[in-house]
């Protein structure tokens, strides 16, 4: 039986090599099953294209020229937004402190420890500024900002595209702090606002509900 099967597969291999001589070789003369490589759902062509679309939308006008931005956060996938610090507590919240407001909400971890990209953005800003320290502002396509200040250092340069999930900085205390933390700040077309908007700082998860700003400031959640 051994010596039947072994002769059999020499017999095979023969036609097969017989029809690629020929120039006649097809699916149909192979004597083995051929896998056929499905067709990608996405071309690079494609990706290509929305890269370009979203940098677009990255660069334009959040509110298109009118009065009002609205942005729906349950729309973004899993996949597409990180909390800039994991495992990390309020140490500061959004809004009054003395004189001097708060514009954004302070989050601390230890030193130089990951800080991440909430979006997908455009690095418009990084470098020391003021009393932020080492700063980077994103820009994202949904016509949101987010800035990340006081970093020991910054690992992304002005112009530079990064993901949901990449690590951009790690925190420190340059610039005015006291300890190092995460300052974070939310910003729509220079304005800013309350990341308790976008985030529950508690579970450290994206809010699943839309959101509509108004130019010149003020916010609506539906």
């Amino acid at each position: 039986m051994r010596l039947k099967g072994i002769l059999l597969f020499c017999v095979c291999v023969y036609i097969a090599l017989e029809a690629c001589s020929q120039g006649n070789f097809s699916t149909s003369t192979y004597p083995f099953p051929i896998p056929v490589e499905a067709p990608p759902t996405v071309t690079m062509q494609k990706l290509a294209e929305e890269q370009i679309d979203s940098l677009k939308r990255m660069k334009m006008d959040p509110f298109h020229g009118g009065k009002k931005l609205v942005v729906d956060l349950s729309e973004i996938s899993d996949s597409a937004w990180c909390y800039p610090l994991p495992g990390a507590k309020v140490i500061s919240p959004y809004g009054g402190r003395g004189r001097r407001g708060h514009s954004g909400v302070d989050i601390k971890t230890k030193a130089n420890d990951k800080i991440y990209a909430v979006f997908d953005g455009l690095v418009t800003m990084s470098q020391p500024f003021a009393g932020y320290g080492n700063c980077i502002v994103l820009r994202h396509a949904n016509g949101m900002e987010t800035l990340y200040s006081h970093n020991s250092k910054n690992l992304v340069r002005v112009g530079e595209l990064v993901k949901a999930g990449q690590v951009i900085a790690l925190t420190g205390r340059t610039g005015r702090a006291t300890t190092e933390h995460l300052h974070f700040e939310l910003r729509v077309g220079g304005k800013h606002y309350n990341p308790q908007l976008i985030f529950d700082h508690q579970t450290k998860q994206l809010k699943r509900h839309v959101i509509t700003f108004t130019k010149g400031g003020g916010a609506k959640v539906k």
